[in-house]
């Protein structure tokens, strides 16, 4: 059966304001004490507390929390950790009655795009972390090329907002899922970032969600003065970080990384019975300034990692790269990008890096009228520019038009005729101007763009009409010509009800791409697919012999699975599927971490 959410929270014994103050930030999972309430989010299923073991730290971490341990994982739940009421002071509590008085009536959640009643309904709602627990394979085996990790992050708010929320909003949360000699363990520890910590000592979030925080004038300045006097006064310091690491990973100089685009990494390892460490925020030797894009890109040749970060001031796109050993190299400012735009991905070739400069980016004048900062602009032209992957400045960066052509995440990249041209393969997002606000909207058309280098012509091809998004290939095909992309089928997104095989050089000659596909069944839904190669250092494997894995969910049962499909079947087969311990909410992007790579940590 689904868990029920859990509806009831608690005023403290202490005085009445710090009690009001109490109710106003509920924390996920806590237990009723005294006095009981019901929540205003009652219909956001708050999952059971789960087993936690003894906290641990690292020499640059604070602590963990504790919660609610059980002795299985079908066992009753033992007597709630209490945790004893901070002292709250007196600016503390003008701060946070401010604060109630902002998402209260200066800014309530109006719009479903960022109410958390709707927004974290159904299986986006949070869940508690979940120490490592062994998992029951209901079907097949797993491979023996699947020993080491699979992991995929996500949003996972560890307080129950209260005013606006927006999907893309929520502290980072790892869920990892071990495999060794065909056992599976399962984990979710959120990202220990320094606003997590901080936080989560405070007992309330401190500063605004970046996507729904800033809506019209009004309440933006008003968030903006509550965060400025909560830095004046010590409360938090944002050259220690303000970001969320909810969007990716990546595995850069054998050192694997939580990424989000609005901080600098955090350095992950993964125990040896499977548990997740955060080990801290990595500024590269002082090399690495602000951000980093969650979408790196390593050549897997020479182990170089290309990157990128993006901004509203000039530079708006800043380009650079770490080599093999994970030392970064200088930044190359791009600034022919004349104004600020939402690049979350890129594209790398043997010899480029490939940007897009779409319709959707920074408009003041948007927030000025009510709206997000971020929007669309329908009169801008798209283009896509490519830089050689070595350059040290902006001088041969060259721009082409692409109009309508508006990527958010990209697929592949490589070069033909001799150099001459260059192939970029992406979804073409149809509807940008629903990106942030309807994302039930949205149809994602996956594209293949030839650009001409020398004669600057620009050909079009559509791979597929399906609404389709989070396309991943066989990795050790990045920046080379490959065949086969593996994507989420979008029904309507933010949901994937399945998994698609487009075969790209079908669409050369006209002719339907998919060659593959696995729907999950009424009402089951999963993330983003990743491939997994049988032999990844066989040169010469098949480019599709090798595994799709996902984490799927059953809206029908509350349950949750872990997926193996065997990459070249007609249909995808479902070589090996693993029950898990408890659900995994929908999230964002993965990575599969192989067992010699985890040794290196």
């Amino acid at each position: 059966m689904v868990t029920k959410p859990n509806i009831l929270t608690t005023i403290p014994p202490t005085s009445s304001a710090s009690s009001l103050l109490k109710v106003s930030f509920l924390r996920i999972g806590e237990n009723p004490r005294t006095q009981t309430l019901r929540s205003p989010y009652a219909s956001i299923p708050t999952p059971t507390p789960t087993p936690t073991p003894t906290r641990k730290t690292t020499s640059n971490t604070p602590a963990q929390p504790s919660f609610p341990t059980k002795t299985s994982s079908t066992s009753q739940t033992a007597a709630p950790v209490v945790k004893k009421q901070a002292e709250v002071s007196i600016p503390v509590m003008i701060f946070n009655a401010f604060d109630d008085i902002i998402n209260n009536f200066i800014d309530p959640p109006l719009r479903p795009s960022v109410d958390p009643r709707h927004v974290l309904s159904q299986n986006f709602a949070p869940v508690d972390e979940l120490p490592p627990i062994e998992c029951e394979i209901i079907q097949g085996s797993l491979p023996p090329c699947l020993d080491g990790a699979y992991i995929r992050n996500g949003p996972n708010p560890q307080f129950l907002p209260r005013g606006p929320y927006h999907l893309f909003d929520g502290d980072g949360m790892l869920h990892s899922i071990r495999i060794s000699q065909g056992k599976a363990t399962l984990c979710s520890r959120y990202v220990k970032t320094y606003k997590y910590n901080i936080e989560h000592d405070a007992g309330y979030p401190l500063l605004p969600n970046v996507f729904s925080g800033f809506n019209g004038l009004v309440p933006s300045a008003a968030r903006c003065a509550l965060s400025a006097a909560r830095v004046f006064t010590g409360q938090y310091n944002p050259a220690n970080g303000i970001g969320l690491a909810n969007t990716s990973l990546a595995l850069i100089g054998n050192r694997l990384y939580a990424l989000g685009e609005s901080d600098l990494p955090y350095t992950i390892k993964l125990t040896s019975n499977g548990d997740i460490e955060t080990l801290g925020r990595d500024d590269f030797d002082g090399k690495l300034f602000m951000s980093m894009t969650a979408h790196p890109k390593i050549d897997p040749d020479t182990g170089e990692t290309f990157a990128f970060r993006y901004g509203p001031m000039p530079p708006f796109l800043t380009y650079f790269r770490f080599d093999s050993n994970g030392a970064k190299q200088p930044d190359v400012p791009i600034f022919s990008m004349t104004s600020p735009s939402f690049l979350h991905d890129f594209a790398i070739t043997k010899n480029y890096a490939v940007f897009a400069d779409i319709q959707l980016g920074m408009n003041p004048m948007d927030m000025i009228m009510g709206g997000s900062p971020v929007g669309a602009d329908p009169s801008k032209v798209c283009k896509i520019g490519i830089i050689p992957r070595y350059a040290t400045d902006e001088c041969e960066m060259k721009w082409f038009d692409v109009p309508g052509f508006n990527i958010i995440h990209a697929i592949n990249a490589w070069e033909e005729d001799d150099g001459n041209s260059l192939v970029l393969v992406a979804p073409n997002i149809l509807s940008i101007e629903h990106t942030l606000e309807r994302l039930e909207l949205v149809h994602a058309l996956v594209e293949k763009v030839k650009i001409n280098l020398t004669t600057g012509i620009v050909s079009r091809q559509p791979i597929s009409a399906r609404n389709l998004d989070f396309g991943v290939i066989n990795q050790t095909y990045v920046g080379q010509r490959s065949k086969y992309v593996y994507a989420a089928v979008g029904d309507p997104m933010p949901k994937f009800s399945g998994v698609v095989k487009l075969d790209i050089s079908k669409g050369d000659e006209r002719k339907e791409c998919t060659v593959a596909s696995r729907m999950y069944g009424p009402r089951c839904y999963g993330g983003e697919p990743f491939f997994v190669a049988k032999e990844q250092e066989n040169p010469e494997a098949e480019e599709d012999d090798g595994y799709v894995v996902s984490y799927v969910h059953d809206e029908n049962t509350g349950e949750s699975k872990f997926l193996v499909m065997d990459a070249k079947s007609p249909e995808l087969d479902i070589v090996a599927a693993v029950k898990l311990p408890r659900r995994v909410p929908y999230g964002f992007h993965g990575l599969f971490v192989r067992d010699s790579d985890l040794r290196k940590q």
